[in-house]
């Protein structure tokens, strides 16, 4: 009897009918796009000269090529002081599930495997390419005895890895060996290595060892954990001789081992003849997603980079799968193996709304919706009735350490009211009443009750907030980081139970905290961590300065809060030691937040000369994803803004870029806009209303004429003009009503920047 279909077999495991809904928006977001501006770019030729390109092996995860589908993911290099090719194998949803410890080590991130290809000869040289389009590496390993051409990918909606490889003179005998990775806490493990008493936990309990076994051509490796539950990893080699391809599934599970039958199943079933099938369905959702939308700039470097980012979000997240996390599905030994809320997640997500591609923020949506019960067990059990907290770093279900009262050193308080914010943003940016009904409102509420137990009125009737900690710097009474949180939590509260239409009986105090909160403290230097406390020595975050970005709080519309701005920036970033790589992106979209165009590429250059690796990630003692993400939020920062109810087309371009254009990036009220520069000046400008919210389009466009739609273009003052476009309404706004320039690639030198050459 023939084996059913490969991917009736996979049915079983992952909703065939969330792949087809997926897979059927993202071309629909492809395709609805005017004619004249889709029809103009040959993406497959475009995103060529984005690709990273190897003329020597990498030897590390920070320099190699990276492959993923949100869940499963790889990279590939040579093992250091080895004669062998490595393919990593990891998994953004495995992790640790121990019942005593909540904290760092008990619910962090575990590593898994990895395999080594050995060719027969001594290795002498090799090249690698990173084809964003078809989300692809591919190299050739050249040995003293021939050589063997590779390619590899992580198929996009099947949980598997796929190394096709050829070998050619002596290596058609080359061999795969597998290694089960150590189960330890990545953080233990790291610690020990380094002697590091503060990363290794007391008394720490190793995991089971891992057991492999062979059966009818499969071979399967269980890597058991304490408490029940472990990962599966299954693989077979298609092909013999010369030819062969490495078929690789990786599953987990807790309590039960049902890891064990999704693993095997997936590459049992799998017959040779369906490779290419799995190959093109792989391509397919790529060439999909890309055309949600598109920027393309003068400099090259930074548009390569900004690509690399776009791919990278779609290999570390999507919807089913694990959270943004600090390390994405490429875990190495690390300080910081879960997810971390101070700062790090947040700054993950940003890129995804602006580009237009929320459907990959949906796992944060759902987390927060489906663990609002371990939000409140997160904080004293006094306060669980109405409060919730998100301590410093959880496993991806919002399990952590106890978070400290106010009042008390180290409370770190602020982390849900932030993470709340990343939520606001999705919905804001789509519209979509549900995520204000199933996770943000209900999370919001609970993180500003935890203030509102900690709140106390000086003689003046101004309300003040007992010490809380500012990451990661000190503890103040009043503490910036804290104060911006909670004016914005209760602002947005009040927002959302209008939508809702919800009668709180909690408004009229949120309304009497955002009106008598106190003032941000500050010195002639700028914001200062908190009352009591300047800011003195070298600190990578910008904790202390979230009320002018991301929250806007203070902004470019208002009187001194530019001057107090680049104050508190310049004081910030001129005491050295600590400024590390998301300082320069968090400035960069600071002063793009005050239309500074120029001093905002200043920081993203320092992004670039002092801490970006090859392969556009981001290192300090292990991986730290959201730095480089982080930076393409502050390129869309600088092209596009929509915070305060208007929307701000190229509010701070550098000068030096004087053509830029993109296409669907998405704002606030759910607008998708096109824009194009030429020589300095905006000539189009194309908006279409998703949601038919209120539209304030802000531009330096001269004599913007409606050339397209059936609006009418009212000025309000200011460069300002209001435009009432109905769902699904678009207009096009050029300068002097000339013709619609096209949407095409901008012409610079260079490109193919990173990689090894």
């Amino acid at each position: 009897m023939n084996a059913p279909p490969f991917f009736t077999v996979f049915s079983k495991y992952i909703s065939d009918l969330c792949k087809m809904k997926r897979t059927l928006l993202l071309w629909i977001a492809a395709l609805c796009t005017p004619a004249g501006c889709f029809g103009q770019i040959d993406w497959e030729n475009f995103l060529a000269g984005q690709d990273m390109i190897w003329n020597r092996l990498p030897e590390a995860w920070d320099e190699a090529p990276f492959l993923g589908n949100g869940s499963l993911g790889s990279y590939i290099c040579r093992e250091p002081q080895t004669n062998a090719l490595r393919i990593d194998v990891g998994n953004n949803t495995v992790h640790d599930h121990r019942s005593d410890d909540r904290g760092i080590h008990g619910r962090c991130r575990l590593m898994i495997s990895h395999f080594l290809l050995h060719p027969i000869g001594e290795i002498r040289s090799g090249t690698m390419r990173l084809d964003l389009w078809n989300a692809e590496a591919s190299g050739r390993l050249s040995t003293d005895a021939g050589t063997i051409d590779w390619r590899a990918y992580v198929a996009a909606e099947s949980p598997c890895i796929v190394f096709d490889a050829t070998a050619a003179g002596g290596e058609r005998d080359f061999s795969w060996e597998f290694r089960p990775e150590n189960r330890d806490s990545p953080r233990h493990q790291l610690g020990q290595k380094l002697g590091r008493s503060h990363l290794t936990a007391r008394d720490y309990r190793p995991n089971p060892e891992a057991q492999v076994r062979e059966s009818g051509g499969t071979t399967l490796c269980w890597q058991p954990l304490l408490e029940g539950g472990g990962t599966a990893t299954a693989w077979r080699v298609f092909g013999s001789g010369a030819h062969r391809t490495l078929v690789v599934s990786c599953a987990h599970s807790f309590p039960d081992t049902t890891a064990l039958a999704k693993a095997r199943e997936a590459v049992r079933r799998l017959d040779p003849e369906e490779l290419p099938e799995l190959e093109k369905a792989h391509r397919a959702w790529w060439h999909g997603y890309y055309p949600q939308s598109f920027v393309s700039l003068p400099d090259k470097k930074i548009e390569n980079f900004y690509w690399a980012q776009i791919y990278k979000l779609a290999s570390a997240t999507r919807p089913g799968g694990g959270l943004l996390d600090n390390c994405g599905p490429w875990l190495v030994p690390t300080p910081w193996p879960n997810a971390w809320w101070n700062l790090n997640v947040q700054l993950s997500y940003w890129p995804l709304y602006a580009s237009n591609r929320l459907e990959l923020a949906q796992p944060l949506v759902d987390s927060v919706a489906e663990h609002l019960d371990n939000l409140a067990g997160n904080v004293p059990e006094p306060y669980r009735h109405d409060s919730a907290a998100l301590p410093v770093a959880t496993d991806f279900e919002l399990v952590g350490a106890c978070v400290g009262e106010p009042g008390s050193e180290k409370a770190q308080v602020g982390n849900l009211a932030w993470l709340c914010h990343n939520l606001w943003l999705h919905y804001r940016f789509g519209m979509d009443d549900s995520i204000l009904r199933r996770a943000l409102y209900p999370a919001l509420r609970r993180a500003v009750n935890f203030y509102l137990h900690f709140l106390y009125e000086d003689e003046r009737g101004v309300l003040h907030l007992k010490k809380t900690y500012s990451p990661e710097y000190g503890s103040a009474e009043d503490c910036n980081y804290d104060l911006a949180l909670l004016r914005w939590g209760c602002r947005t509260l009040l927002e959302a139970a209008d939508r809702l239409g919800t009668d709180d009986p909690l408004r009229a105090t949120w309304r009497r905290v955002e009106e008598r909160l106190a003032d941000y403290p500050q010195d002639e230097r700028g914001m200062m961590i908190g009352k009591g406390l300047p800011y003195t020595r070298s600190h990578r975050h910008y904790s202390h300065l979230l009320m002018f970005y991301p929250l806007y709080l203070l902004n470019a519309d208002q009187a001194g809060s530019r001057e107090l701005m680049e104050r508190s920036v310049e004081h910030w970033h001129g005491i050295p030691g600590n400024i590390l790589g998301y300082s320069y992106t968090g400035a960069a979209s600071l002063y793009a937040a005050f239309c500074e165009g120029d001093r905002a590429l200043e920081m993203l250059d320092g992004l670039f000369t002092r801490t970006l690796r090859p392969n556009t990630m981001y290192r300090e003692s292990g991986p730290v994803i959201e730095t480089p993400l982080s930076g393409a939020q502050s390129l869309h920062d600088m092209l596009l803004q929509s915070w305060g109810g208007k929307i701000r087309v190229f509010p701070a371009v550098p000068e030096r870029w004087t053509e830029i254009r993109f296409r669907n990036l998405r704002t606030e009220g759910a607008f998708l806009v096109s824009a194009v520069r030429e020589k300095g000046k905006t000539t189009a400008i194309r908006i279409e209303s998703l949601a038919g919210e209120p539209c304030i389009l802000k531009t330096d466009m001269e004599h913007p004429i409606v050339k397209d739609g059936e609006t009418a273009l009212e000025p309000i003052g200011g460069a300002e003009y209001a435009l009432k476009l109905k769902k699904g309404e678009s207009v096009l706004l050029t300068a002097g009503g000339a013709p619609e320039p096209p949407m095409r690639p901008v012409a610079g030198p260079g490109g193919n920047f990173f990689g090894l050459k």
